[in-house]
């Protein structure tokens, strides 16, 4: 189990001192790096976090319920399937993650914001969250669950909707112009001002049934 403390020099005991306290009740910890760590056997302490890297970690199953999060980055993470429940994400950063069937709705709403870059986030759900100009870029969002989301001036930069599911969501001025299998019905949806490009005009379109010539 690899952590460490930013601002440690390198050879410090103090590497083994900061893992002894994390196993101590709810505490706050900040600028630690974890690397290569199995939470599902050894769950995360519960507590405070903030400006912590996680690299490389299986969070995969686990019980992250209640902790708080800020400022903090998770890269090459398998996160699915973890429980979230009441837990805090403040300007969290997550690259290439693997992060399947999360419930982030079961999320404190409080402070909520995420960004999302070359991650898998399919069978998720994002129901009724407030993500306003969240950056999704090159994400698989198969399946996933937008509806009732308030998404205005959020980013998707080559991003995968293949059945993903858009009811009652407010995605005024968000950018979809590079992604790609999305089905968006715009009677049940706020587009104003959203960015399409022409290739994506079918899937604003498919309950009409109707053949577009996109080569006229």
């Amino acid at each position: 189990m690899a952590v460490k403390k930013t601002e440690s020099p390198p050879g410090s005991s103090n590497k083994i001192c900061s893992f002894k306290l994390l196993t101590m009740d709810k505490q706050y910890t900040e600028e630690t790096v974890f690397e290569k760590v199995d939470f599902e056997h050894t769950p995360l302490v519960k507590g405070e976090y903030e400006r912590c890297k996680f690299i490389s970690c299986n969070f995969s199953n686990s019980d992250v319920k209640g902790i708080k999060l800020m400022e903090c980055m998770f890269e090459g993470c398998d996160l699915s399937n973890s429980k979230l429940g009441g837990s805090i994400l403040h300007q969290v950063q997550f690259r290439n993650c693997k992060m399947l069937g999360l419930q982030f709705e079961n999320c404190n709403e409080f402070g909520f914001s995420v960004s999302f870059e070359n991650c898998n986030l399919s069978h998720s759900s994002f129901y009724q969250l407030k993500l306003k100009k969240t950056i999704f870029i090159t994400v698989n969002l198969y399946e996933v669950d937008f509806s009732g989301c308030d998404l205005t001036g959020s980013l998707f930069d080559n991003c995968d909707f293949s059945r993903a599911l858009f009811q009652n969501t407010n995605l005024e001025k968000a950018d979809f112009h590079t992604s790609f299998n999305y089905s968006i019905d715009p009677e049940s949806n706020r587009i104003r001002n959203a960015k399409f490009s022409l290739t994506g005009i079918p899937g604003l379109l498919g309950k009409y049934h109707i053949e577009i010539d996109q080569n006229s």
